[in-house]
């Protein structure tokens, strides 16, 4: 059986994590974060960041990046909290938008991470219950760092700031929800200066890796988060697989000439730990 396939066989077995009871939110724009510096000279750092991505995210033979949760030292733990504790410190509205987007991007990633710390061992991010609410699910409607004054959730950064700001699909790419069946949190820290490459390599890796597009006996199965987000992807099925064969290659691309349908989803909710 070849790589692929296994990989293919993996994800369908996994039923553990069932897609059905997760509802996406809608992108809402939270108007206060749309100011920004146009001429705005200021460049930041992220090497803080960098390192932490070095020493602990580790490419699979699978395709699927994992973290090493448990390999974390405490200097390194707490190194990853002092560089969510300097962005928080960012007025980051005087920042430009090509500064701003790498700041929310990088924020995302590095509380995603220290929350899982927080509470690892788990089997997956959505046993970490700790959103407001009854039925709370995961970590994303929490509260987890201060900017400018206001308290912001992981909701907040991704679907009332980097979506309806930058309306680019691409973001999905980015972010990532400390999951296998998540696109990979890149082994480096997103930067003004290598931010199209960072989506643009995003994109590509995901869409041909089974877990994120596959054609199966003439039928499209795909990422849960094109189904999610769809209104992200065009709206439909025809937006969907127009943005596929924008990045597919190989014997992907090939397939995707004779699909016009999506014919099922798919999202691996198992921990990205190097462990699973």
């Amino acid at each position: 059986m070849s790589l692929g396939c296994r990989i293919a066989a993996s994800l369908i077995a996994v039923t553990a994590f069932a897609t059905s009871a997760f509802a996406a939110p809608k992108a809402e724009l939270w108007g206060r974060w749309e100011a920004h510096a146009p001429g705005g000279a200021v460049t930041l750092t992220h090497s803080a960041w960098d390192m932490f991505l070095t020493r602990y995210v580790r490419g699979g033979t699978d395709g699927i990046a994992r973290v090493d949760y448990g390999a974390v030292t405490e200097t390194d733990r707490a190194a990853l909290y002092d560089y969510v504790t300097s962005l928080e410190a960012i007025p980051v509205t005087s920042l430009s938008r090509s500064e701003q987007l790498p700041y929310w991007v990088n924020l995302y990633n590095a509380l995603t991470v220290r929350v899982v710390l927080e509470h690892y061992p788990v089997d997956s991010i959505r046993d970490i219950d700790i959103s407001p609410g009854l039925f709370a699910d995961g970590p994303w409607g929490k509260k987890l760092a201060t900017v400018e004054g206001e308290e912001i959730s992981l909701d907040d950064i991704e679907h009332r700031i980097l979506r309806p700001v930058w309306r680019d699909p691409r973001i999905h790419y980015a972010v990532n929800c400390a999951s296998l069946g998540c696109p990979n949190l890149q082994p480096r820290a997103m930067t003004a200066a290598n931010a199209e490459r960072y989506l643009e390599h995003g994109a590509s890796a995901y869409i041909n890796h089974p877990r994120g597009a596959r054609v199966e006996s003439g039928k499209l199965i795909v990422s849960s988060i094109y189904d999610w987000f769809d209104e992200d992807f065009g709206g439909d099925d025809a937006g969907v697989i127009a943005h596929l064969k924008r990045y597919a290659t190989g014997t992907l691309a090939d397939a995707l000439r004779s699909v016009g349908r999506i014919s099922d989803d798919e999202y691996d909710w198992r921990l990205n730990d190097v462990a699973k």
